[in-house]
């Protein structure tokens, strides 16, 4: 048990008691991440971190950094913080995997209004979640506990993802060509990106009494319901396509939506043109679109419109890739393919 305890800090409005309880409570969860590189236990001053570099010629560190955006907001709404920790290793894992590199552990920052241990180790569970399901292990994090930054009930979550890759299985989208094909891996709904744009469409900061009525066209789920709905983690099934596909570019749809996030991995010359009508359309932005009256291309400038991920492939492999994918969870789909063009997305 710890000696340290400080009174006057306490009447600060920093319980430093609290952040070793909450230590505690979370240990269970991030028991569940260690892998064959962890080497110590979370509580020191750094997590430390075996690299698994055996059978690499030239190994390479990638590295990405996020958090979950003002759907904590609503996380808070719904006193509901088991999967905002899904979403925030999910920005960064997906964003690492895009360079075909494997994530090998995350950390995570937390600053709340107060450390209430069980709520953090509520936070925590989802980000072991996100873990578990990306094959990374949690070495550490920080709570911060931050009076008259933020309300007591507040907090905001971010973190990083460390993965690697040899060299020269680094992602080189200068191989790619006209004729290529453009898969889709369908998202599990908004992700974490537009919620400033939900919050003004559903009234969210005024706790809008609608947002907790079931609606049929989501499936018997209230609106917020759906908007909590955690990020898909893509990790474990790219891995897998990796292995047997000549995969030529990935994207992660993300803040931005499909015009800003499909040219990251396109070069110069070329671009994808996508088929609307193959685009699987989850409900949610729909009705984001009819409450909020919001044009066509905002959405999709936007949102991920159903859209977790794109990976460009040859042609003569698509068949193989999409077995590949599904065999892995995901529902995949071809939504375009690659052509000659100054516009790096063409929607049509």
């Amino acid at each position: 048990m710890s000696l340290s305890k400080s009174d006057s800090y306490a009447a600060a409005g920093v319980d430093i008691t609290a952040g070793y309880k909450a230590v505690e409570l979370m240990k269970k969860h991030i028991a569940r991440t260690r892998n064959e590189g962890c080497l110590d236990d979370v509580g020191g001053f750094g997590g430390c971190f075996g690299l698994p570099i055996a059978g690499m010629e030239e190994p390479v560190l990638v590295s990405g950094t996020d958090g979950c955006g003002t759907k904590v907001k609503l996380a808070i709404l719904m006193d509901k913080h088991d999967t905002i920790g899904i979403d925030a290793v999910a920005m960064c894992v997906n964003d690492i995997i895009c360079c075909g590199a494997k994530p090998l552990f995350f950390l995570d920052y937390i600053a709340c209004g107060k450390n209430i241990p069980e709520k953090i180790a509520e936070i925590v569970s989802g980000v072991a979640e996100g873990c578990v399901q990306s094959g990374a292990a949690l070495i550490g994090g920080e709570t911060a506990e931050h009076p008259g930054m933020m309300p007591v009930e507040d907090y905001d979550l971010a973190g990083f993802a460390v993965g690697i890759v040899d060299k020269k299985k680094i992602l080189d989208n200068t191989r790619m060509a006209e004729g290529d094909i453009v898969i889709a891996l369908a998202s599990t709904g908004i992700h974490s990106n537009g919620f400033s744009l939900c919050r003004k469409v559903f009234d969210i900061d005024n706790n809008n009494p609608d947002l907790y009525v079931p609606k049929g066209e989501l499936g018997g789920k209230t609106t917020a319901e759906a908007l909590l709905v955690p990020t898909r983690i893509y990790v474990k099934s790219v891995l897998a396509l990796l292995e047997k596909v000549d995969v030529k570019g990935i994207s992660h749809i993300t803040g931005g939506g499909f015009y800003e996030n499909i040219p990251r991995s396109i070069p110069d010359g070329l671009g994808a043109k996508i088929d609307k009508s193959a685009v699987k359309v989850l409900p949610i932005f729909d009705l984001i679109a009819k409450t909020g009256n919001i044009p066509e291309r905002d959405m999709y400038n936007t949102y991920n419109m159903g859209v977790g991920m794109s990976i460009v492939v040859p042609k003569n492999e698509v068949d193989t890739a999409l077995e590949i994918l599904k065999a892995n969870g995901e529902d995949a789909y071809v939504i375009g393919e690659i052509i000659a063009s100054d516009e790096k997305v063409v929607l049509c």
